[in-house]
Parts: C-alpha cells; sequence; structure tokens
C-alpha cells in the first residue's frame, strides 16, 4: 500500500531543516555533489560545495541547470561579475578538504589554498580548476530564473564549453567514474514520516551498476 504525503508529517513539525523543504527527507532523491569554482572581484578564488543540480544536452549545447544558488552568496556574485566557473568533481578521499571551503569562505579569503587544494587556471574560462577533482567542468553563465517568486535562491543555468577528465577515471575497469571512486552523491537520510524521532543528517553515496540496457 502507498502512504501519500501533500503537508508536513506530525512527526517532523519540530525538525531543524536548515531551510530545506520537507519533502527532501521523505523522498531522498540522490543529486550529484561537487565543488563549483570562480574568482573573486578581488581575484582570489571562491569556491561553493553545490548540489541538486541536473546535466543536460542536446545538438545546441550541454547544460549544468543548478538550484538553490543564493543571492547572496559570492557564487551569484562572481557569475554575474565574471559570467563563468568551473564545476569541479571530487573523489571520496577529497570530500573532507572541500568540505572545509564551507567554513573558510571570507571575502579575502583564498577559498582553494584554504582547502589545501591546488587552483589551475581554465582554458577557455576565466575561472579556477581545482587539481586535485577527476573531472573539470568549464562553464558560462547562461540565465537565472527565481525558484520561486521573491525567493532568495535561482536556478542557474550554465553550458559546459569544456571538459577536463583524469584518464584513470575514464576507464570504467580503472576509476571510473562510478561505483566508490566515482561520482559522489548527496542524499538527505531518508526517514519514516509516520514515526520520526531524533535529527536528519545527509550522507554521500554513489551509482553503482545493475545492468546495461541500451545502446546507442
Amino acid at each position: 500500500m502507498k502512504k501519500t504525503y501533500s503537508a508536513l508529517p506530525a512527526s517532523m513539525k519540530n525538525m531543524e531543516m536548515y531551510g530545506f523543504h520537507w519533502m527532501e527527507f521523505v523522498l531522498s532523491i540522490p543529486s550529484p555533489l561537487y565543488i563549483i569554482t570562480s574568482y573573486k572581484s578581488n581575484g582570489l578564488s571562491n569556491a561553493c560545495m553545490q548540489s541538486w543540480t541536473t546535466f543536460t544536452g542536446g545538438k545546441n549545447g550541454y547544460f549544468a541547470i543548478v538550484s538553490a544558488v543564493s543571492k547572496y552568496g559570492h557564487l551569484y556574485q562572481t557569475l554575474h561579475e565574471t559570467g563563468e566557473a568551473v564545476i569541479n568533481f571530487m573523489s571520496a578521499d577529497l570530500y573532507d578538504r572541500c568540505m572545509s571551503t564551507c567554513r573558510n569562505n571570507g571575502f579575502d579569503t583564498d577559498e582553494i589554498a584554504a582547502a589545501g587544494l591546488t587552483a589551475v587556471r581554465a582554458d577557455q574560462v576565466n575561472a579556477p580548476m581545482i587539481q586535485e577533482c577527476f573531472m573539470n567542468l568549464e562553464c558560462r553563465f547562461k540565465w537565472e530564473k527565481e525558484i520561486a517568486e521573491g525567493d532568495d535562491y535561482v536556478l542557474a543555468c550554465l553550458e559546459i564549453v569544456s571538459a577536463h577528465i583524469d584518464e584513470r577515471h575514464l576507464d570504467e575497469s580503472d576509476l571510473g567514474r562510478t561505483g566508490e571512486t566515482g561520482v559522489l552523491y548527496n542524499i538527505h537520510h531518508p526517514i519514516h514520516p509516520e514515526h520520526f524521532a531524533g535529527t536528519a543528517h545527509d550522507y554521500l553515496g554513489v551509482v553503482q551498476k545493475i545492468r546495461d540496457y541500451a545502446e546507442y
């Protein structure tokens, strides 16, 4: 039997959600986790841990639709100042260093260096790439749209104009891009809304291949 949820469950009414919608914890839909980098107006690097993104494309280009970009954050500001950024995918062993950028994110801080990571200039856009990350996507800002009218967060569309991939991750028999050494996913801890108690949290996950189902 399926349960239907269209309103905040009673068991979750006192839960601290840190600005997230309650459905995120009930549905627990994974989203790719990465760190997006750009240059602040003072020339120092900005680094923002990000998730909640869809990657899509067709004959007119390949795009990242990034949600939950705060109008008051450095990422939003730098996208409007430079119009360019890099999406960097980290392996699990880099996660703690990348997460440290959430604490060391002052305007006068070189956020990549403060995390013990190495910045290198991108080839086609004016933004830094993180050398240690196994995949870097150079991006140009295309447009933004408020998630809801008057909201503090926007959807941002970035066109991916160039990609860099560690050759060890190109081979799925080596490190690959899936599994424990591949792309990480952010998952809100799935809770049971009928009898939730305690606290919710996020965890890291990876994609595991189940079967082949199509050929191109």
